[in-house]
């Protein structure tokens, strides 16, 4: 199978099936003009997080900005939604898989929105397989047959699909333009706009993505830039592309009206991604010596934290016109427990409860089976209306309340376990080419994996991190429980019927990430590199 590429272009991955679809030499050349145009300011913008970070550690507290006041003071509002996205009560997400996206779409949510991200490994396979997949998807000539069988294909009536690209610290390594890799995000989008953006406008829904991990409103800023661009490239309408911000560092938090006014002309609003937030918080304040958050578990939306984020989010969003959308509850239902189950539906049931009531005009599941309690519950506020606009919040949030970090207790060695139990086990699917990994009955993806190899790295550090018991987590502790807790990996996968080959390296992987003294920023990066 040959390519035709255009200039400068190399492709390094190898081809499969359908690849030279998706490989195309125009698809590749919106991809390397995009590139040529932008990679400066990206390289530009991910050396300015380190140098932000640096700050960090020496102390300085983020704040609101003073030089973008006039923007948060100002009157202006988003340009308004396609009527495709006028209406989000629930939406579900998954990776770009095959079986997923039937799923996704059949689910009976409003919205889809799939994976290049955090649920899905990036291996060169999967990332375009992966537009395989949504190019079939949008054309509904996606089908798929198990290994028993059964074959799934969609639905009459099928979710509005949004996809995530990419971050952006995340290249892809296969595809070099004038011998540089290329962003991730970049090639993930371009590749997608370019097969699909017509095909989409035709049939009135898209295109529209999520863009995850921004830590300013100048990221933001690029992503616009990046639209107009490729808008023109397209010769489509200028606004067609619409995108949802995911406000999951503690950093954008103080940027969210900047965020939005950046794309205001291809916004659908934010997102609450509560659990790259926790990791964030965690990361950015690794140095600080007051700073040490309790078990994963006792870190909820009720806490004052996570509270006033999710609060400012709806305030903001409801003030500029633009979605406010809830974030993902990692519970999913669980089979042959009948009491376990029906808590894990309750929980469920309270936090979409908590985010209706609280102004969120929707928000996400990890499961199909989810999606009629949230709808339920966003009904019972919302009732036939699209949004809830009107409800206008008028608490003022200063940085204490996005900076008042408790619970710092309990920190059980049950908690410490656990997140090394999570982190080798998704550490391993995710190595054998599976992002999204169901483990103790929660979904888990990269940003739960964060949390896990972070805490654990943050309470050994820590002088607070100690547990319950008066010990203190040290390295030689958590060295001590990893060959257990991969012991009971290893059980649990091969009970499963599945392999373990990956496992081995998934806790040494996760031993060096966990307890290197240089924190590393992302548990995906080193992990991209070992992978194919």
């Amino acid at each position: 199978m040959s390519l035709n590429l255009p200039a400068g272009v190399q492709i390094t991955g190898p081809m499969h099936p359908r690849f030279d679809e998706i490989l195309t030499h125009d698809a590749l050349a919106l991809v390397a003009k995009l590139h040529r145009a932008f990679e400066p300011r990206r390289q530009e913008l991910l050396k300015a997080r380190i140098t932000r970070q640096a700050r960090i550690d020496a102390g300085e507290m983020p704040d609101f900005l003073p030089e973008t006041q006039s923007i948060r003071e100002g009157d202006w509002k988003v340009a308004p939604l396609p009527k495709a996205l006028e209406r989000r009560r629930t939406e579900i997400t998954g990776p770009v898989e095959a079986k997923m996206i039937i799923n996704a779409y059949n689910s009976g949510a409003d919205s889809y929105m799939t994976d290049f991200e955090d649920s899905n490994s990036p291996n060169w396979f999967n990332q375009i397989q992966g537009q395989v997949n949504l190019k079939d998807a949008i054309r509904r000539q996606i089908s798929y047959v198990n290994e028993a069988g059964k074959e799934y294909k969609l639905n009459d009536q099928v979710a509005t699909l949004q996809i995530r690209p990419r971050g952006w610290h995340l290249d892809e390594k296969h595809v070099l333009v004038d011998g540089q890799r290329v962003s991730g995000g970049i090639f993930d989008f371009g590749v997608v706009l370019f097969h699909n953006a017509k095909e989409q406008i035709a049939r009135g829904a898209g295109p529209f993505f999520y863009l995850p991990k921004m830590e300013s409103h100048l990221e933001a800023r690029l992503w616009n830039d990046i639209f107009v661009m490729a808008q023109n490239e397209l010769g489509i309408p200028q606004g067609t592309i619409k995108a949802t911000v995911l406000i999951e560092t503690i950093l954008a938090t103080f940027e969210m009206e900047e965020i939005l006014y950046e794309l205001r002309e291809h916004s659908a609003g934010l997102n609450a991604g509560r659990w790259d937030y926790i990791f964030s918080c965690i990361k950015k304040f690794k140095k600080n010596k007051d700073f040490c958050l309790a078990n994963r578990g006792a870190i909820t939306m009720e806490v004052p934290f996570m509270r006033s984020y999710a609060l400012h989010l709806v305030k903001v969003c409801h003030k500029r016109g633009a979605p406010a959308m809830g974030g993902m509850s990692a519970l999913i239902p669980i089979k042959g427990d009948p009491e376990a189950n029906e808590k894990a539906l309750a929980g469920i049931r309270h936090d979409k409860t908590r985010d209706a009531n609280d102004g969120f005009d929707g928000g996400w599941v990890a499961h199909p089976g989810l999606v009629p309690i949230a709808h339920e519950e966003f009904v019972k506020v919302l009732g036939d209306k699209p949004n809830q606009w009107e409800k206008q919040r008028d608490e003022v949030f200063t940085a204490k309340n996005f900076l008042d970090f408790q619970p710092e207790q309990p920190i059980t060695e049950t908690g410490l376990r656990n997140n090394i139990n999570v982190g080798i086990h998704y550490l391993g699917s995710w190595l054998a080419g599976n992002g999204c990994v169901p483990i103790h009955n929660l979904m888990e993806d990269a940003a739960t994996a964060e949390i896990s190899r972070s805490q654990v790295w943050q309470w050994v550090v820590s002088p607070k991190g100690k547990l319950d018991d008066g010990r203190k987590v040290t390295a030689e502790l958590v060295r001590s429980l990893i060959p257990e807790e991969l012991a009971k990996v290893k059980a649990t996968v091969t009970a499963q019927g599945e392999d373990t080959a990956t496992y081995d390296q998934a806790a040494g992987i996760f031993e060096k990430m966990s307890l290197d003294p240089n924190y590393p920023e992302f548990l995906t990066l080193p992990l991209y590199e070992a992978m194919d």
